[in-house]
């Protein structure tokens, strides 16, 4: 009486399976990171190169003190939208060149640039060359 099985298991383990799982989660995780958006506002830092442009533009001033000055006119932050809505409604290029103290908080810094960021305009950082 033979009372052997007759099936045998195999004991290798095939990572062909394995292999596939993974690079379809590579695909799934490259596909997925090229949809998100990041929280970040788009903002244009200027060149250190010392090249005047001449565009016009309306610079937004805020100094150590929080004075608000669009131009050469100081303004209450208050109606600073309306301001900058004014003075850039004669522009045929919407962008804005924003000087910040450093005492200024950051706060009123990201304020500004979610006023441009709702009126689509383009921020431009200035900075004092080193």
């Amino acid at each position: 009486m033979d009372l052997r099985s007759r099936n045998k298991v195999d004991p290798s383990f095939n990572m062909s399976s394995m292999t596939d799982l993974v690079f379809l989660l590579l695909i799934f995780f490259i596909i997925l990171s090229t949809m998100v958006s990041p929280y970040a506002l788009p903002v244009d830092l200027p060149n250190s190169s010392n090249k005047s442009s001449d565009k016009q533009t309306v610079s937004l001033r805020i100094d150590a003190d929080n004075n608000y000055s669009v131009g050469t006119r100081i303004i209450n932050p208050v109606n600073l939208e309306y301001e900058l809505q004014q003075a850039l409604s004669v522009q045929t290029e919407k962008s804005l060149v924003l000087h910040v103290d450093k005492a200024v908080p950051t706060g009123q810094t990201v304020e500004v640039l979610d006023i441009a960021k709702r009126n689509r305009w383009k921020i431009v950082l200035a900075t004092k060359p080193k």
